[in-house]
């Protein structure tokens, strides 16, 4: 699909991979708003925008000199992770159940934490060097957010709930590929909303359209410190997702001591870069979007039991090298409750194994947009390397 130009007068440039009319008023309302802050100067709309706090979901924005933190978002760092292995589906039993009890005994879901911090030393390769690096990092978190950080270590390597999940997905092969989509846990929402409030109170956003909006200026110390923790969160949650990533293979291991497994892509989709776009230096932020530069490999996933896209970017500076970072909300988690039961979320996952109770129905495929027009909306960004069917879904 081509971009379309956002109805907006003059400066900025936004540019859509979505047509208006698909994209609910009030996110349009957002993308106004985001537009009119004095430090943009482009805006990538990507097709599975959908309403956020204060920026839209789904959205890539190049700032000159200033980043808004709500244009990453609360959960820092989110992203997922996909492993392929050398299991097909004829190794895989029957009943898929046992394993998924074992995958949620290895990691904890929903609000669940480890009893005590994961022993990285034994999960292999670099994970216990990030792992000793970022703690004593911690030490020069600027946010206050002692309480949050005392907990940090037994949440990494846990899922925690919403859109998270962990699956076993089969590609068009009928390959095994291992896949998971976490952020960063309390941790990082307590220091996005701590930065959020420092800078709705600085002069210059007495004024802003939406005050969720604010914004830090290059050179402030607030912009610094805000940087520092950003980055801190962002690597927080890459260890996580290894580590559970690890713990993974551990229980696939179990289960099938022949597999082998390949080399693991693990990518943010809420996260803050300094990047070049036409010679220009900006801070972009991408809320809901990936990287997807010039052979980048990244996983774009759907809803639960719909699968997920590995994908190779096509390096679009018009979508600021980005493409989009799964299926996307069209509707609420509390209208998605109000318009589907638990016997439509069994028939909407039949054939998964899956948890089918109340406690998901708002994570049911039927409130999300159709994966497949989403991926056939950005050609021009991204090519499919291969599509993955799930198989086995854990959800917190």
């Amino acid at each position: 699909m081509s971009e379309f130009p956002l109805s907006l007068s003059g400066q900025p440039i936004v540019r859509l991979w979505a047509h208006e009319h698909e994209i609910e008023p009030q996110a349009l309302a957002q993308l106004r708003n985001i537009a009119r802050l004095d430090p943009v100067r482009i805006v990538a709309v990507m097709p599975d925008v959908h309403l956020g706090k204060g920026a839209t979901v789904g959205s890539v924005i190049a700032m000159h000199d200033a980043v808004a933190p709500a244009a990453v978002g609360v959960d820092i760092g989110c992203g997922v992770a996909a492993v392929k292995t050398s299991l097909t589906a004829a190794d895989l039993p029957g009943d898929l159940g046992p394993l998924r009890a074992a995958i949620e005994k290895a990691i904890p879901v929903g609000f669940s934490l480890h009893k005590s911090p994961v022993k990285t030393r034994r999960l292999g390769g670099t994970i216990e060097s990030r792992s000793a690096r970022l703690w004593e990092r911690s030490k020069e978190l600027h946010a206050p957010v002692a309480r949050a950080l005392a907990k940090a270590p037994c949440a990494v390597g846990t899922l925690g709930g919403g859109n998270h999940f962990i699956e076993l997905c089969l590609d068009a092969d009928d390959a095994v590929w291992l896949t998971l989509h976490s952020g960063s846990r309390n941790i990082g929402k307590e220091l996005a909303e701590r930065h959020i409030s420092v800078a709705k109170h600085l002069p210059h956003n007495r004024d802003l359209p939406d005050r969720d909006l604010a914004y830090f200026l290059a050179g402030a110390p607030e912009m610094d410190a805000y940087l520092f923790d950003l980055r801190w969160a962002q690597d927080y949650a890459a260890l996580s997702r290894a580590v559970m990533v690890a713990l993974f293979r551990d229980v696939v291991t179990e289960a099938f001591p022949q597999v082998r497994f390949t080399d693991e892509i693990n990518v943010h989709h809420n996260y803050v870069g300094s990047e070049t776009v036409d010679g220009v230096e900006y801070v972009v932020t991408r809320k809901g979007a990936i990287r997807a530069g010039s052979g980048d490999l990244a996983l774009i996933p759907g809803s639960m039991g719909t699968g997920s896209y590995v994908v190779r970017g096509l390096g679009n500076p018009r979508s600021l090298y980005s493409a989009s970072h799964g299926a996307g909300r069209r509707m609420s988690r509390g209208a998605a409750k109000r318009t589907f039961t638990v016997d439509d979320l069994r028939a909407q996952t039949a054939g998964v194994e899956c948890r089918k109770d109340a406690g998901v129905v708002d994570e049911i495929p039927g409130a999300y947009k159709d994966l497949n027009e989403v991926i056939a909306a950005q050609d021009n960004l991204v090519e499919v390397v291969t599509h993955l069917r799930t198989v086995l879904c854990v959800k917190g």
